[in-house]
């Protein structure tokens, strides 16, 4: 018989879809209703400016710029980084090629490469190929960028080694090459190594990361690099409409998430692995437990013979939320508001339902 499920137990429903779907914490909401605001269009918001340095210095860089989306940051960068007639490299899978809608060349006007990557990691030899020039009748772009993703999103959750940053960038730099991080996830990639967030971020002329994902904010993200790039990125973000006023209520969220939610990550981690162990012992080909390196059990149910959109509904039907990423598997993300029961639940559930 299946375990009981998190809807019953609690009266709510138990949410694997994302770690974006996350709650303001009490916490959150107490600081957000007392948050001291300005306008930040003038760059006069105290709160957002306390949010900005403080991100700013975990990550070892001189300045920071929030942004209301991961995405955002991602296209100010581009946007800050580039020029007509260059190109910047990105892995094939990444989130800004997979997610973004295009920005990079409908927004951002850049011309790009998609290189493939091993879990997320573009080989070194590949960068270098990237930037040899070509013959006469062969010439290629200038790459200007090198855009690398950790914890890289499609490649499951999958964190980019120290010693294979370093490498990147050493490459990168023979090539005349700034390098971005897209680190949405960058504090659960610093939690999975066991360093600090800067160790990752001194890897990069500038890193964004989000708020509103593993560390639980409701909003909002930041975009972190040298004072004077910030500067010019200020400009870019007011073009593409990010500019917001009295955001510091946003900002007061994300203070408490940066003090108070980076610590509590290996939590999600362990709890990602003790998901994919459940589901790998009710059938050996629904994940690999030895890929989980964060909080991200991506699963197939093809051996079930069931598609994923109707494991999606068995499972809705039993209070536990997941979302089909295509015709036989799901993606299934822990969080802040998920604890040791509904993983237990939800391996229950798929246990009970397995023909």
């Amino acid at each position: 018989m299946a375990a009981p499920t998190a809807a019953a137990r609690r009266n709510r429903t138990a949410d694997f879809r994302s770690d974006t779907v996350t709650r303001p914490t009490p916490a959150m909401r107490a600081a957000m209703a007392a948050a001291e605001v300005g306008d930040d269009g003038y760059a006069d918001d105290p709160t957002v400016r306390e949010l900005e340095a403080l991100a700013a210095r975990m990550l070892g860089k001189e300045a920071g710029l929030f942004v209301p989306s991961g995405t955002m940051g991602n296209l100010v960068a581009l946007l800050t980084h580039t020029g007509r007639g260059e190109e910047v490299l990105l892995e094939s899978g990444c989130h800004i090629l997979r997610s973004e809608m295009g920005g990079i060349a409908a927004l951002a006007g850049v011309a790009h490469r998609a290189l493939p990557g091993v879990r997320g990691a573009i080989p070194i030899a590949a960068i270098e190929a990237a930037c040899t020039g070509g013959t006469d009748y062969n010439t290629r772009l200038r790459p200007s960028l090198l855009c690398l993703e950790t914890t890289h999103n499609a490649a499951g959750g999958a964190v980019l080694p120290l010693d294979y940053l370093a490498g990147a960038r050493a490459a990168a730099g023979r090539h005349g090459m700034a390098v971005h991080i897209d680190g949405a996830r960058l504090f659960n990639a610093a939690a999975a190594l066991g360093v600090p967030a800067e160790a990752i971020a001194r890897h990069a002329d500038s890193v964004t990361f989000c708020l509103s994902k593993g560390l639980g904010a409701p909003a909002g993200s930041v975009l972190c690099g040298p004072a004077a790039w910030i500067a010019r990125a200020r400009f870019f973000r007011r073009m593409v409409g990010g500019t917001m006023r009295q955001s510091g209520v946003l900002a007061a969220a994300g203070l408490v998430a940066l003090r108070g939610m980076v610590d509590r990550l290996p939590e999600d981690h362990r709890r990602a692995r003790r998901l994919a162990e459940g589901l790998a012992a009710i059938h050996p080909t629904i994940c690999d437990p030895a890929a989980v390196e964060t909080n991200m059990v991506f699963t197939d149910f093809a051996a079930s013979g069931r598609p994923a959109a109707e494991w999606v509904r068995l499972l809705a039907a039993r209070g536990i939320t997941c979302r089909a990423s295509d015709a036989t598997r799901m993606r299934l993300v822990l969080h802040a508001d998920l604890d040791d029961a509904d993983v237990e639940a939800l391996v229950g559930a798929v246990a009970g339902l397995w023909p």
